[in-house]
C-alpha cells in the first residue's frame, strides 16, 4: 500500500488519482463539489457506482491493523470490501485508542488508493462519546472525553451545552479520521418504555428542533469542508412513537403509531436539521400503522421502504436533496454466532433480497446500510431494473459529501498529533463537571449534601469506592455507617433471543417489588441516597417511600454523582421526560404525545436545586 501525494502543475496542487498524469475535473480543487461530483461518477465503471451505495460494519484489527478476515460483526476482510466489492463508507465498531484508530484510519486510506480513482473512504460512526455501550447502537471510546447521554445533556435545557458537546465531538472525531457521524438523533422521546431514549434529546419536539440545528452546524460548520464531519441525522420521520415502546430493531416493534395525531411533532426536528444542512438522513425501521396524511392513508411498510414519506414528503414537500442512508440490514437478515436479527423489512417481508432492494431504491434511499450484496444490486443493473441514470443520481449525492470534506485531496490524519488532540485535559473536565451537572434532584429531605469532612461513613452499592471524594470512608455495614448512596440501573425484563436483544431495555418501567423492602432495611441503619441510572423512565414510586433523597441521571460515572450529591459541582439536571407513577398509567398513554401518562410522579422539567452545604 501506499499513498498518492500531491503534486503542482501550473500552480495547482492536486492528487492525480487515476494515474493519467493530467488534472483532470474530479481532482481540480478549483472546481466545486457539485462538478467534481458529476464528472467522477460518469468516470466510474458499474462496479464502482455499485460499491459506493452500500455503507457496511468495518472492525479494526490490533494495534490499528487492518482486519485481514471477518471480525465479530464485520462479514468480510477489509480488503475485500475495499477492493474486492469497491466500499468507501464504513462504519467502525471498536477502536483501542486515538493513535491506533488514527493509524488504521491512514491505512485504510492508503488500501483505497490502490482502487480505481482512488475513492477515499468515509469513515462513520454511531455516537460514542458517553459512558454506555450498545453494539447496535453505540460505542464507549474510553480515550475520548466522556460525556452525558444525550437525555443528560438535555437535562440542561441549555443549547450553548448542545453546542460544546458536538464542537468536541467534531475535534476528536476529525483528529482520528472520523468524518461522518451516524447521529443526531432527533426523535422525541413520547413513550416511555421506548428502549432508545438515552440517545434522544428529550420529549419537547420545540427544543429538540432547536438542538438539530445547532448539533448538525456545529458539526458541519455553515457548509462542508475539510473541518468538518458530516451529520446524519436519524431517524426519519421520528422513531418515538413505536407502539407499546417495543423496538423496530425486532419483529414484535415494527409498528409505529399516532393515537395523538403527532405526527408533526416528531417530524419538526427534521425540519430543523434540513435547514442546518443536514448532509444525510436515516428513516428508521418501523412502519406507520393507521397513519393519514392530506386525506390519505400511508402505506404501512418500513420507512425506507416508504416512496411516499422519502421521495413525496422529504424530497419533495420538505426540499431535502441530500443522501439517504437507510438503517441497517433491511435486504438480509444477519447471523452472529448462533443468534439472528431477521432483516427489519417491516411490511415487505414477503418480497426477495432483490425485490426489497428495488423497492428501497424506487422509495428513494442512496445508500443501504449494514449491507456488502454488492452483487445483488449488480445483478439488477445487469438486468436492466434498475439503470446506469439511477446509479449516478445517488453516486453524486454520496461523492458531493467526499469532495467537500475534502477527502480526494487529503484524506490522512497526523497519527502522531492525535493522542494530543483526543482527551484533552479541558475537554475531559468540561464533560465530567457536565455530568455532574446533568444529574436531576427530584427529592431531598435535607440530607444532600453529603457531608465529605474527613471521616464521613458511607456504605455503598451499585458505587465504586474508589470513587469516593478525599474524606469519606467506606463501610461494609449499613449499621456502621453515616450515609448510604445507592445507585440503581432503571429496570428491564431481560431478552435475548435474538442478536442484539440483549442490549435493548424494554419492557416494564417496574422495579422488583421485593426491592422496596430490602432498601427499606437500609433506613434503619442510617439515611438512603438513591439515584436512578436511567436509559428511559422508571416508575419510581415505591423508593420514594423508602429514599431520604433521589435522584436520576443520565450517563453519569460514579465519580461525577459523588460530585453532584455532594455538592462539589451541584447538580442543575431538569427531567427531559416524564416519569409515570404506574405502569396503568403507561399502557393508558398515547404513544405519539409527550407527557400523556396520568397523575405522574415527576413531570418533565421536574427539578430541585441543592441545598447550600452547611458543612
Amino acid at each position: 500500500m501506499s499513498r498518492i501525494e500531491p503534486i503542482t502543475r501550473d500552480g495547482v496542487t492536486f492528487r492525480d488519482l487515476n494515474g493519467n498524469g493530467r488534472l483532470d475535473p474530479f481532482e481540480d480543487p478549483r472546481l466545486t463539489p457539485e462538478e467534481r461530483a458529476v464528472d467522477l461518477a460518469q468516470r466510474m465503471d458499474v462496479d464502482e457506482l455499485v460499491g459506493l451505495m452500500f455503507h457496511t460494519v468495518i472492525e479494526a484489527g490490533p494495534d490499528g491493523e487492518l482486519l485481514a478476515g471477518p471480525g465479530r460483526i464485520a462479514k468480510s476482510g477489509t480488503r475485500d470490501v475495499v477492493l474486492g466489492k469497491r466500499l468507501t463508507h464504513f462504519n467502525v465498531h471498536a477502536l483501542q485508542g486515538a493513535r491506533s484508530a488514527a493509524h488504521w484510519s491512514n491505512l485504510l486510506q492508503e488500501l483505497a488508493c490502490e482502487a480505481p480513482h482512488a475513492v477515499p473512504v468515509t469513515i462513520s460512526t454511531d455516537p460514542r462519546h458517553s459512558v454506555a455501550q450498545n453494539a447496535g447502537t453505540s460505542w464507549a471510546s474510553t480515550f475520548l472525553s466522556q460525556w452525558p447521554d444525550p437525555m443528560g445533556i438535555a437535562a440542561l435545557r441549555d443549547v450553548e451545552v448542545v453546542r460544546r458537546f458536538f464542537d468536541v465531538v467534531r475535534r476528536e472525531y476529525v483528529a482520528v479520521g472520523i468524518r461522518a457521524a451516524l447521529h443526531p438523533t432527533a426523535d422525541v422521546a413520547t413513550e416511555p418504555r421506548w428502549a432508545r431514549q438515552r440517545e434522544t434529546l428529550g420529549a419537547d419536539p420545540g427544543f429538540v428542533s432547536q438542538c438539530m440545528e445547532v448539533a448538525v452546524a456545529t458539526l458541519q460548520g455553515s457548509r462542508l469542508a475539510p473541518g468538518s464531519v458530516s451529520a446524519t441525522t436519524k431517524h426519519f420521520p421520528g422513531a418515538g412513537p413505536q407502539a407499546d415502546g417495543e423496538d423496530a430493531h425486532f419483529p414484535y416493534g415494527r409498528d409505529q403509531v399516532y393515537p395523538g395525531g403527532r405526527f408533526h411533532d416528531h417530524l419538526r426536528p427534521f425540519e430543523a436539521a434540513i435547514r442546518a444542512g443536514t448532509a444525510a438522513i436515516m428513516p428508521y425501521y418501523g412502519r406507520p400503522v393507521g397513519l393519514v396524511l392530506d386525506g390519505e392513508p400511508v402505506e404501512e411498510v418500513g420507512f425506507a421502504y416508504n416512496r411516499r414519506l422519502l421521495t413525496g414528503l422529504l424530497r419533495g414537500t420538505l426540499g431535502y436533496d441530500g443522501v439517504i442512508l437507510s438503517d441497517w440490514e433491511l435486504v438480509n437478515d444477519n447471523q452472529v454466532g448462533d443468534q439472528v436479527l431477521p432483516a427489519r423489512a417491516w411490511g415487505v417481508e414477503h418480497l426477495s433480497p432483490e425485490n426489497r432492494m428495488l423497492t428501497l431504491l424506487e422509495a428513494g434511499v442512496d445508500q443501504f446500510g449494514g449491507e456488502e450484496c454488492t452483487d445483488l444490486l449488480r445483478g439488477l443493473v445487469d438486468r436492466g431494473l434498475v439503470t446506469r441514470d439511477r446509479l449516478e443520481e445517488s453516486a453524486r449525492r454520496l461523492l458531493r459529501v467526499k469532495f467537500a470534506l475534502g477527502l480526494f485531496d487529503d484524506p490522512f490524519v497526523d497519527e502522531g498529533a492525535a493522542e494530543e488532540r483526543v482527551g484533552r485535559r479541558d475537554d475531559v473536565e468540561e464533560g465530567w463537571r457536565t455530568q455532574a451537572r446533568s444529574v436531576v434532584l427530584c427529592t431531598n429531605d435535607g440530607v444532600l449534601p453529603v457531608a465529605t469532612e474527613a471521616g464521613t461513613r458511607v456504605y455503598l452499592e451499585g458505587c465504586a469506592a474508589q470513587s469516593l471524594p478525599p474524606g469519606m470512608v467506606a463501610v461494609l455495614r449499613p449499621e456502621d455507617a453515616d450515609v448510604a448512596l445507592v445507585r440503581l440501573a432503571a429496570p428491564y425484563e431481560p431478552r435475548d433471543d435474538l442478536f442484539l436483544e440483549v442490549q435493548f431495555h424494554q419492557g416494564s418501567l417496574d422495579f422488583p417489588p421485593g426491592l422496596e423492602h430490602r432498601l427499606a432495611r437500609l433506613t434503619t441503619c442510617c439515611p438512603l441516597v438513591i439515584d436512578v441510572a436511567a436509559d428511559r423512565p422508571a416508575v419510581c414510586t415505591p423508593l420514594l417511600r423508602v429514599a431520604s433523597a433521589l435522584t436520576v441521571s443520565f450517563g453519569v460515572t460514579d465519580s461525577a454523582w459523588l460530585a453532584a450529591v455532594t455538592g462539589e459541582v451541584p447538580p442543575e439536571g431538569r427531567l427531559p421526560v416524564e416519569f409515570p407513577s404506574s405502569m396503568d398509567a403507561v399502557r393508558a398513554s398515547r404513544e405519539d404525545v409527550a407527557g400523556d401518562t396520568s397523575a405522574p410522579l415527576f413531570r418533565a422539567g421536574h427539578g430541585l436545586a441543592l441545598p447550600t452545604s452547611q458543612k
